[in-house]
């Protein structure tokens, strides 16, 4: 089933105080293997490649670069591959990423420092099993499109090990899992272009098709199913993905909230792009009474009433959610505005431009612009609502220069366009000067 190969000496760049193992298993990933092992060259004690059928360059890559390659033939199990991986580990810790996933060098400069205060602390060593953090997917253009929390970095010990042939995961409780808010696991695997050369779509759609056959009362999986027909974009799938999320929020599922979460996120976004905000109108009210803390679900709502033109209901769901979304770590209860928190500041200035409440409209157009500048729409709107409110030229530059910067000329450039389209000539020269 599986064979070592060529193994070399564990890579030693800094002899770290923490003994951390980099673990991964990949099958034709040349195009991302420099990058995943890349992250980790310098806190890592060893970083081992796990091979399970690469047709590529992957492995020749990998042993180039100094890691240790194994060799284990696939047998739809996720949890065995991996587990394998970590059996090969002679470290303290493992960090346990895909290919297709990577940490920025200041965060793993982080991650190092963290995991040696934990080892420096009693409490925290014998307590801390493993640590949680964001995992950001990001698309092609390198924008986030969702943040969820994971554990990824978790103690070497015999009983820390994979479990489910697919989706599969760590049983640590959590009272012994630590969370790590400033760092970000990046993840281009669910990029279009990523899912169309790999085919994960497909092959997940087998392996959960198997798996909710030998567990058919398991309505995590059927949800997880769901997902991965959504991947396949088309008509048969979709509908199928629809069914099975409706069957994840019905009455007689076992779901766990997280998953029912994700069936209402799906189904409201399905209504909201088919236009059909009646559906959305009755879907969203229902999945806010069962989770009511949750900003997706309650921005979703608040999106519809703004569509239906309800404009005080829009901005009371909205305001809760801003509320929770303050107020809470984001990933807690967000997947999608914890990621792109402009949108729901963008519905908010939507729901106060209809009730016709200036202030807040000011406010809210320029903290979604804060998060996301190159709104050239909502940067139109919160000039024109300056410039009609009586606030001077001098003023508006200053406003602006809060959230973008004057000295680029790519900024400046998004200013005089939005300032050219209300037709604040004056405004738009101004800052058509500072280009040059």
């Amino acid at each position: 089933m599986s064979s070592k190969k060529n193994k070399k000496k564990p890579i030693k760049a800094s002899q770290p105080s923490i003994r951390l193992s980099q673990c991964m298993i990949v099958k034709n990933e040349e195009k991302n293997i420099e990058k995943a092992l890349g992250w980790a060259k310098n806190i890592a004690f060893e970083q081992i490649v796990v091979d399970t059928g690469s047709t590529d360059r992957t492995v020749e890559i990998a042993e180039r670069l100094g890691a240790t390659v194994f060799h284990f033939e696939w047998i739809d199990d996720f949890a065995a591959a991996k587990n394998f991986a970590i059996e090969q580990a002679s470290g303290d810790w493992i960090a346990f990423l895909d290919a297709d996933e990577y940490l920025s060098p200041t965060d793993a400069k982080k991650l190092a420092a963290l995991l040696r205060k934990i080892n420096a602390d009693s409490v925290r060593r014998d307590r801390c099993m493993g640590i949680s953090c964001a995992v950001v997917n990001i698309d092609d253009e390198g924008k986030p499109i969702g943040l969820i929390p994971q554990i990824r970095f978790f103690r070497a010990v015999p009983e820390l090990r994979y479990v489910g042939k697919i989706h599969e995961g760590l049983p640590i409780a959590a009272e012994n899992v630590e969370r790590l808010d400033d760092i970000s696991i990046i993840h281009t695997g669910y990029s279009e272009t990523a899912f169309r050369e790999t085919g994960k779509s497909v092959r997940n759609v087998e392996l959960l098709r198997k798996a909710i056959a030998e567990s058919p009362g398991d309505y995590n999986l059927l949800a997880y199913l769901g997902e991965a027909l959504l991947g396949l974009d088309d008509e048969g799938s979709l509908a199928e993905a629809e069914s099975l999320f409706f069957d994840v929020i019905g009455e007689g599922s076992n779901a766990a909230p997280e998953f029912r979460k994700k069936a209402f996120s799906h189904l409201l976004e399905a209504r909201l792009e088919s236009g059909d905000f009646e559906g959305s109108l009755e879907l969203g009210r229902r999945a806010v009474s069962v989770f009511p803390e949750d900003v997706d679900l309650a921005y979703y709502l608040g999106f519809t009433f703004n569509k239906l033109k309800l404009f005080r209901e829009a901005f009371d769901v909205l305001l809760v959610s801003e509320s929770s979304f303050v107020a809470s770590s984001a990933v807690d209860v967000s997947v999608r505005i914890s990621a792109e928190p402009w949108l729901l500041f963008t519905q908010l200035a939507a729901a106060a431009q209809g009730l016709g409440d200036v202030a807040s409209l000011v406010k809210y157009a320029a903290m979604s612009l804060s998060f996301d500048k190159s709104q050239a729409g909502i940067l139109a709107v919160y000039i024109a609502t300056l410039v009609r409110s009586g606030v001077s030229d001098d003023e508006i530059v200053m406003l602006l220069g809060r959230i973008y910067n004057l000295r680029d000329s790519q900024d400046l450039l998004l200013i005089v366009n939005a300032a050219s389209k209300y037709g604040a000539a004056s405004l738009a020269n101004r800052f058509a000067g500072m280009i040059n």
